[in-house]
């Protein structure tokens, strides 16, 4: 509601969807602690330990208007990301297979268009948007909920020095919490800008139907995105004051 008083727009549909997924296994699952990725033609797959014996699994794919009505039948879902993944290790594949199917989850992705950030309004009044409804990205960096907290931990900061000072009358005191609300926007625009511009042009190249730019990332921009990967989440947002 803010961000619609506020004239944002709803997030706008990439079109791709991400299909997510969650195992208990009756034994230690014996894998290392890293996150394992896989590209394959117009599909990315990964999955990640989350205990001993606990897997998180993701699959996100670019559906056609008839694979769209497989986000509403778990099972056919569940055999179609089998489908996809045929040349996965048969480890991470079997972590799929043994999801029951109530715990398989999907939803279409969506994002901000960058320039709606640009040109809108952050703050107006002694109103701002915030987390989610400011900043909807991809998941591809995974930094969509990291980014909520530094907004939370930067709007404390300048509401805190808006309150510092007790004000003479309530029409000053509102006035600087407009002020305070409009550093915030200023502080947090370029930051929001960088990271829903960079998930969504990493997610697609990783997850392109295009030989040329399937190459180009195996061969040249693997380790760039990579590090890109590292850089957007080594992010200092300053302290609380």
């Amino acid at each position: 509601m803010v961000a619609k008083w506020l004239s944002f727009k709803e997030a706008s549909y990439t079109g791709r969807y991400a299909t997510r997924g969650y195992v208990e296994l009756n034994k230690n699952h014996e894998i290392e602690p890293m996150f394992m990725q896989y590209f394959g033609k117009g599909f990315r797959a990964g999955a990640i330990p989350c205990d001993e014996k606990g897997v998180y699994w993701f699959f996100t794919w670019t559906p056609t208007s008839k694979d769209k009505e497989l986000a509403q039948d778990p099972a056919k879902l569940k055999d179609y990301v089998l489908s996809k993944l045929e040349n996965m290790p048969s480890d991470v594949r079997s972590f799929i297979e043994k999801t029951e199917l109530d715990a398989f989850q999907s939803t279409p992705l969506r994002y901000r268009h960058p320039w709606e950030l640009i040109m809108g309004n952050i703050s107006k009044n002694n109103v701002c948007v915030v987390g989610d409804a400011l900043h909807p990205m991809t998941p591809d960096l995974g930094q969509g909920g990291c980014c909520a907290l530094e907004d939370g931990v930067v709007l404390a900061r300048c509401l805190a020095e808006a309150f510092f000072k007790k004000p003479n009358e309530e029409k000053e005191e509102y006035k600087r919490i407009e002020e305070s609300l409009k550093k915030y926007a200023k502080e947090r625009r370029w930051r929001c800008i960088d990271l829903i511009s960079t998930a969504y042009i990493v997610g697609f190249i990783q997850q392109s139907n295009s030989k040329f730019v399937n190459f180009i990332r195996d061969t040249i921009l693997a380790t760039f995105l990579a590090v890109q990967l590292l850089k957007k989440s080594d992010f200092d947002c300053g302290q609380l004051k």
